[in-house]
């Protein structure tokens, strides 16, 4: 048994949906299809997702929502128009949203949750109502009805561990299961999402209940690029590589993935293949839980700007127990979270996305960390970009950050800190944001094109 997930971009319209029929159909073991909203259609266009938030939002302060709800009906009509699809649908689709937004607005949070899950449950509906008029046995099942349960937590939900159990029961459904994603309920009825790009944690998850062969997630590339293609031309093509190592890739800044989407099938040990909607036929890459290493010490680069460090620098620091903990006490009062902490004897740098600190903040975290802590020195750096090295083969190379140093060195790039994670599976350099672009290309240069020469 296959699960297939389709995203937005490959759904955003009646040409795009018959791609989909046309890969599900293709292969009789893809038995479970999950699907995203309506994406955009073309680089001008708006997600439905986003459409919606904006109606909810127009709602709740009582203002004239006509407009939005008129596009947002027209988006789902002029897929359905181009199916061939009766006007049932696409009263079924405003009805429900209809009372969606005339429904409860005591708890504006569980109103705007169970809106904005909309855009999914009603394109699955429309893509059930496709696939039955295509003459298939396709259903439309709810996440409510399949057992979805998920924590109370809006926007960021966490699957409960019964949902498993009651998720391999659609195992026993027949014919093709057409499965909203991104929502599931909580204990008390309620719509809860998942993180933006929860349509991929629904498909992980679904895989993982049914005990799928294989997780399929579709995209509109053909495979996870080595890099971002963005910043390189033509970059090299993934063709397999561990979680551990896309988890890493997703958190330093690859969009192909939420860096949490993967951890159900991960745990139930099921590979994920990502393949593109347009060009079914590419092999796509497969994401798995050990690979041969033979492609070198890096598999892919990742990077993501935003980033700012707290240095602080003090003699003897490391004979003074505790010190680290009470400088992360302080960052924990203000609700500051960090993402990494490279430290030397008598220094430490903390580093942590900016945008949690404002110019007064930050006057007043320098203060408060001479003041406590008796620093010789406090200093905060913004504008940096982090850029992440990675792969499996690090642990048996030798010199994989020489030859990153040397590389960045000879592109002129001054490296602010690096530091290598635990896990030894990537390697971190931060720079300034303003020659991130220039660093990731001297990078993707040392390791994948000199080599391939």
């Amino acid at each position: 048994m296959k699960v297939v997930k389709f995203g937005g971009s490959s759904l955003a319209s009646g040409e795009q949906v018959k791609k989909v029929y046309n890969i599900v159909t293709s292969d009789p073991d893809r038995k479970i299809v999950v699907v995203s909203a309506p994406g955009k259609r073309n680089s001008s266009d708006i997600k439905v997702t986003d459409l919606l938030i904006s109606c909810a939002d127009k709602y709740l302060k009582n203002e004239d929502a006509s407009d939005i709800f008129g596009t947002i009906i027209d988006r789902y009509h002029s897929i359905a128009k181009e199916l061939h699809l009766s006007n049932d649908i696409i009263q079924t689709i405003t009805d429900d949203l209809l009372s969606l937004l005339n429904g409860d607005k005591s708890n504006p949070d569980s109103f705007i949750e169970s809106v904005k899950a909309s855009g999914e449950d009603n394109n699955a509906k429309l893509i059930a109502a496709f696939f039955k008029h295509q003459g298939l046995d396709a259903h439309y099942v709810s996440p409510k009805d399949a057992g979805l349960l998920v924590s109370n937590d809006p926007g960021n939900a966490q699957v409960l561990p019964e949902s498993y159990e009651r998720l391999y029961e659609l195992r026993k459904k027949s014919g093709i299961i057409v499965f909203p994603g991104f929502f599931g309920y909580n204990e008390t009825g309620e719509v809860v999402t998942f993180s933006r790009s929860g349509s991929d944690i629904t498909g992980s998850i679904l895989a993982n209940g049914v005990k799928a062969d294989i997780y399929e997630n579709f995209t509109d590339v053909d495979a996870v690029y080595a890099v971002n293609p963005n910043i390189v031309d033509h970059p090299k093509e993934i063709r397999e590589l561990t979680y551990r190592e896309m988890r890493e890739l997703s958190y330093g800044g690859f969009s192909v993935f939420h860096d949490e989407a993967l951890i159900p099938a991960f745990r139930a040990g099921i590979p994920v293949n990502v393949k593109n909607t347009n060009n079914p036929e590419a092999p796509g890459t497969k994401i798995v839980n050990e690979r041969e290493n033979t492609n070198g010490p890096v598999v892919g680069i990742a990077s993501d700007e935003g980033f700012c460090s707290i240095y602080v620098s003090k003699y003897l620091m490391n004979r003074e127990i505790g010190f680290g903990r009470r400088l992360l006490l302080i960052l924990e009062e203000f609700g500051l979270s960090y993402e990494h902490i490279p430290s030397g004897i008598d220094d430490i740098t903390v580093i942590l996305r900016q945008n949690q600190i404002d110019e007064k903040l930050e006057d007043y975290i320098v203060k408060r960390i001479i003041e406590d802590l008796q620093a010789d020195e406090v200093k905060i750096v913004r504008n940096l970009a982090l850029i992440m090295l990675v792969g499996e083969g690090m642990r048996q190379n030798v010199g994989t950050a020489a030859r990153a140093s040397k590389a960045l060195a000879e592109a002129n790039v001054n490296i602010e800190m690096i530091n290598q994670g635990s896990s030894e599976v990537s390697m971190m350099f931060g720079v300034k944001e303003a020659v991130e672009k220039k660093a990731v290309q001297a990078l993707y240069e040392e390791f994948f094109v000199r080599v391939m020469v």
